[in-house]
């Protein structure tokens, strides 16, 4: 059957058919659809779904289902995949069980991911773990499917990743239906010689790996995730293109602009490459461009290959594309017509001085209370922190508070080191600020450890009652969970006394005299404090006003 589908909604749809019954990740864009989406159908498919607290978490639990024999899907965005890296690599020793597909999104252009550009591919080498890379929403649902079968075949942990236009493009799939399972019951059976990390078998188990990675490239070869298109009746220009991913969509749309009829190789399998296919491929050619977003891994690639395979060749790639933010098919073109010599004019954007906007807080966020509130009575010379969710905005203007901005969990991190730096007689104040949602992921290490090492930054948590930055997903604080059962709710102020904190107040933030009050009083405490602002973010509130007005 046919449907139109978000390349996240084709992950979901391909998951279900494959036969998925253990869903968990951490909610960021580009991803959030796909957690978002398993947390609406999760009970009726017989699946259970979770948000995480964070994705190492995340992992850690998929990794204990896929060793009872679970299939299972973990999403997240880049930076989370830095943060389960730490049970990532030693996974790829021990491999897995039930099938087990990672999905890792990137965002080229930084549009929801402030912090860096960053390029996931490289986990692949690093930790020797296959990776598909898919252009489209059809290919989404293509090779979702196919990483569970690599995963199951090899029992290989696979990952599928994606970028904000392959996440978020929408398109026909022709999908299957779904997978009928039951309510997911696993079976553990112990298997230390498999599943625990110890010297000397580490050695024996990266043996087996590399092992593995040889089979799954001989796999890769035959597979249709590589694919030639465009292939005309000759190669009489004897110049071809090498795509990666959601880059071969824009060096088609660039040969149909320029009228150009050149071979293309379509590349799926980022890790490991279909070598013999590419060396095949670069055999006839006098030219060869290399077509892929940000670092120029698989161009370095073909530089090796074709020492050996094609020496006098001439490799275009990284020298005629650009290294930073998303390609198009604008860009591809301007590539194009240096490789084949041909005039290309370049699209000029009129500029119309149109003023410029910035992101800003909605109208009614309870953060519009807190931030001009603080800033106005901190003393000269204080340093603000942010972190990542609703309230980095505050970086941008009519704020611009903040003097560093990390990753989740950072702010109060750094805010410690910022305090041991200076000193004590240098007496300047450090507050740091943080969302709900983010205190639970991986605020709380850093406060035990300003605790434990006696700083005294004033750490404001933000507390919204949502993950709302990402769109409103469940959190530890708000007493339901991705499926929409009661849960704990979670008491941040409580953590925060358990783990040494003695200075803390909760308060609404609209009352302003307060928050100024205990502001004041808290800079001056010889050790870390802790606010809590806590007032329902005002998207969420409008939302549940709706719902309990159609009931």
């Amino acid at each position: 059957m046919k449907k139109i589908l978000l390349g996240n909604e084709a992950i979901v749809r391909a998951a279900l058919a494959s036969g998925v019954s253990y869903v968990t990740g951490y909610p960021g864009c580009p991803s959030a659809e796909i957690g978002d989406e398993f947390g609406k159908i999760a009970k009726e498919n017989g699946v259970y779904a979770e948000y995480a607290t964070n994705e190492k978490t995340a992992l850690e639990s998929a990794i204990g289902a896929s060793f009872s024999g679970l299939k299972v899907l973990v999403n997240m965005k880049s930076f989370g995949i830095n943060v389960c890296s730490d049970v990532l690599l030693p996974l790829a020793y021990t491999g897995t069980k039930g099938g087990m597909v990672i999905v890792v999104a990137d965002d080229p252009s930084c549009w929801s991911s402030a912090q860096s550009e960053q390029n996931s591919r490289m986990y692949a080498y690093l930790g020797h773990i296959p990776m598909l890379e898919p252009a489209d929403p059809q290919e989404c649902y293509d090779f979702t499917k196919i990483g569970f079968e690599i995963s199951e075949k090899f029992n290989m942990p696979v990952i599928l990743r994606t970028v904000t236009r392959c996440a978020h493009q929408r398109a026909v799939v022709e999908v299957d239906e779904p997978h009928s399972v039951e309510t997911p019951r696993g079976d553990f059976v112990k298997n230390p010689h498999q599943y625990s990390t110890m010297p000397p078998r580490t050695l024996e188990m990266k043996k087996e790996l590399l092992e593995k990675i040889k089979k799954i490239q001989a796999y890769a070869e035959k597979s249709k995730i590589n694919k030639i298109v465009g292939l005309p009746k000759s190669y009489n220009l004897k110049v071809g293109i090498i795509a990666s991913g959601v880059a071969g969509l824009h060096v088609m749309e660039a040969l149909e602009e320029l009228k150009l009829d050149l071979p293309v190789l379509q590349l799926g399998s980022f890790y490991p490459l279909p070598k013999e296919k590419i060396i095949k491929f670069i055999k006839p050619l006098k030219k060869v461009l290399v077509v892929e977003e940000l670092e120029g891994y698989v161009e370095k690639e073909i530089a090796v290959l074709a020492k050996d395979a094609n020496a006098k060749m001439e490799i275009f790639g990284k020298n005629v594309l650009p290294i930073i933010g998303e390609l198009s098919a604008e860009k591809v073109c301007g590539a194009l017509s240096k490789v084949v010599g041909m005039k290309f004019a370049e699209f000029k954007t009129k500029n119309l001085n149109l003023p410029k906007r910035t992101a800003r807080l909605c109208e009614g966020c309870p953060y519009w209370y807190i931030l001009p509130t603080i800033k106005r009575i901190a003393p000269e010379g204080t340093i603000f922190g942010g972190d990542i969710g609703c309230n980095m905005i505050g970086a941008l203007p009519p704020h611009s508070m903040y003097d560093y901005l990390f990753c989740m969990g950072a702010s109060i991190g750094v805010a410690h080191g910022i305090l041991k730096a200076e000193g004590p007689e240098r007496s300047r104040k450090v507050i740091s600020f943080m969302g709900d949602g983010t205190f639970f992921h991986s605020g709380i290490a850093g406060m035990v450890n300003a605790v434990y090492n006696k700083s005294n930054p004033l750490m404001i948590v933000m507390d919204n009652r949502i993950t709302a930055m990402t769109g409103h997903q469940p959190n530890p604080g708000m007493g339901k969970n991705l499926m929409g059962e009661e849960a704990p709710e979670l008491s941040i102020e409580e953590i925060a006394k358990a783990c040494g904190v003695k200075n803390i107040k909760v308060l609404d933030p609209i009352n302003q005299k307060e928050l100024e009050d205990v502001v004041k009083e808290f800079l001056e405490k010889e050790e870390i404090s802790l606010i809590v602002c806590k007032k329902i973010c005002a998207l969420l509130l409008k939302k549940q006003t709706a719902e309990k007005h159609d009931q």
